[in-house]
């Protein structure tokens, strides 16, 4: 979990972390101009989706097909100078045609030796499109490289490149041929990014800026080097306590059975009644990261909980799962997430 920045510790380091976030700022400024020549309004999941990469960690793009995900995700790649792969996820995709397989070599001499041939996942932004087309067992194939930053294959470890981030995309599970993610794998993506339809003004100009026989093409705007300087920046801003505790309010309010621990002298809670399992203490750890994030988005030195509000829905809403009342209600979990949000007060 990320620790709290005393004052003390903010004061000495005030002038530097000034200096450096007004840098970074002229930065993510610049990325948002060049991928805004691209994709047309999603102010919204533009923004989140770069928080997600901003703070170092996944996201996961949920929406209809046609929705310019996966041209989101090319973009950032391009604006983000990174070493970028992508993955069509099918049915029939196999766990080593993501990691990679050992072959063997035979040499003149007529000795033979296993040589390692690196998938695709070996690059700083894997693109995984349409990640649930693809059965779970090759889903999971992605779930030690997420936590833990290399992969195993035939008993030998193999370190992924720094950076490292899957952007994945996702059709809604509704959808003929998915497969559900894993709840485990869930949980490694920072924020899940719901991608809606575009508003008026933004359709207009794609339909006549797409069709006009010459697209707009992004250009790199930073580097890898320079995006882990900006990641690491994010992790010393400091967070007041204020904002540590709603984040622990929030994140404990949305798991049932916590009455007890909560002066209810057990009693049912709405909680109880409408969430089979909430989230751990990774949504701690992602809200503040991307509150940090967020807060420097916006040009400011330190997270509020106005941006904690912001971010509930993204960080925590795959990982919880509602129980079978709350459906039968009507409920979604938006409508639960938006409840606990309301009762944090202002």
């Amino acid at each position: 979990m990320m620790g709290v920045m005393t004052t003390t510790d903010a004061t000495f380091d005030e002038k530097a972390i000034i200096a450096q976030a007004e840098q970074a700022l002229d930065h993510i400024s610049a990325i948002r101009r060049e991928v805004a020549t691209v994709i047309f309004g999603q102010e919204s999941v533009v923004e989140q989706t770069l928080l997600a990469v901003l703070s170092g960690g996944h996201a996961l793009l949920v929406g209809l097909p046609g929705l310019a995900k996966t041209k989101l995700v090319n973009t950032l790649g391009t604006v983000l100078g990174l070493d970028a792969n992508r993955v069509q996820f099918t049915p029939d995709l196999m766990p080593s045609d993501i990691l990679g397989s050992e072959v063997m070599d035979q040499d003149e001499d007529g000795r033979r030796s296993f040589r390692f041939l690196k998938g695709p996942i070996f690059a700083q932004l894997l693109m995984a499109d349409e990640i649930n087309r693809a059965s779970p067992r090759t889903q999971s194939a992605l779930l030690q490289a997420m936590q833990e930053y290399h992969v195993t294959v035939a008993g030998r470890p193999y370190d992924l490149p720094k950076p490292f981030h899957v952007l994945a995309t996702q059709n809604p599970l509704e959808q003929e041929g998915t497969y559900p993610l894993p709840e485990a794998q869930l949980d490694r993506f920072l924020m899940q990014v719901d991608v809606g339809y575009p508003d008026l003004a933004a359709e207009r100009r794609i339909i006549l800026e797409t069709t006009a026989g010459q697209e707009a093409h992004a250009h790199a705007v930073i580097d890898a080097t320079r995006l882990m300087e900006i990641q690491t920046l994010i992790r010393r801003m400091p967070v007041s306590e204020s904002v540590v505790d709603a984040i622990l309010a929030l994140v404990r309010s949305a798991r049932p059975n916590q009455g007890a621990n909560q002066g209810t002298g057990g009693a049912e809670t709405d909680t109880d009644r409408h969430i089979a399992w909430g989230p751990g203490p990774r949504a701690g750890q992602a809200l503040m990261l991307t509150a940090r994030a967020r807060a420097l988005y916006d040009g400011r030195l330190a997270p509020s909980i106005d941006d904690v509000k912001a971010l509930a829905e993204p960080v925590l809403q795959h990982r919880m799962a509602l129980t079978f009342a709350a459906r039968a209600d009507g409920l979604s979990v938006r409508d639960v997430i938006s409840g606990l949000v309301a009762r944090m007060g202002a």
